[in-house]
């Protein structure tokens, strides 16, 4: 039943994308020479740090409202934050990939292997560290396919950010997305 409730939530994000979630995916076919990079652990991590400034400086509305922004500074090809209250609640404050998903309670929901992510997510942040990485499985927007990705995860104040990368077996990061 856990695993259905995951394939019910995946099938629901990408109804809920917008229409033009795959066009990155549409160009690349154009051309069989042309491959799209991926982003690296190192640039989700650096994104992460940079919205952490960001919150610092100008505030938890600002910050929200920036991170919700599709077209701002905080989405950069495949990286995107999603960003939940530090209080376990599981409420979605932000999704710069997915407007929609704003105020849903997602505190129960699991990958294809049954890992709580957002429970994960909550508990890395409340670490003594306050940050830390968590791999799981989900469905990459652009290949439609079900594939590893670790996120990076980092409080600041009374929320936290993660943003993630698409990666191998192992958890590498990918170096290129197939066209």
């Amino acid at each position: 039943m856990k695993h259905l409730h995951a394939l019910v939530f995946f099938i629901s994000l990408f109804v809920a994308l917008p229409h033009d979630a795959f066009a990155h995916n549409k160009k690349a076919s154009a051309s069989s020479e042309k491959v799209i990079p991926r982003a690296t652990a190192e640039e989700a991590v650096a994104l992460v740090k940079k919205g952490v400034a960001y919150y610092k400086t100008h505030g938890r509305a600002k910050a929200l409202a920036a991170f919700n922004d599709p077209k701002g500074e905080f989405v950069k090809g495949e990286l995107y934050f999603f960003v939940y209250s530090a209080n376990g609640d599981g409420i979605v404050l932000a999704h710069g990939q997915n407007p929609r998903m704003l105020g849903k309670n997602l505190i129960d929901m699991q990958d294809a292997h049954g890992t709580y992510i957002i429970r994960e997510s909550t508990r890395i942040a409340n670490s003594i560290a306050g940050q830390g990485w968590l791999e799981y499985m989900w469905p990459n927007s652009i290949t439609k396919t079900l594939e590893p990705k670790k996120s990076y995860i980092e409080r600041v104040g009374d929320i936290w950010i993660g943003c993630g990368v698409y990666t191998d077996l192992e958890g590498n990061s990918t170096p290129m997305l197939p066209k």
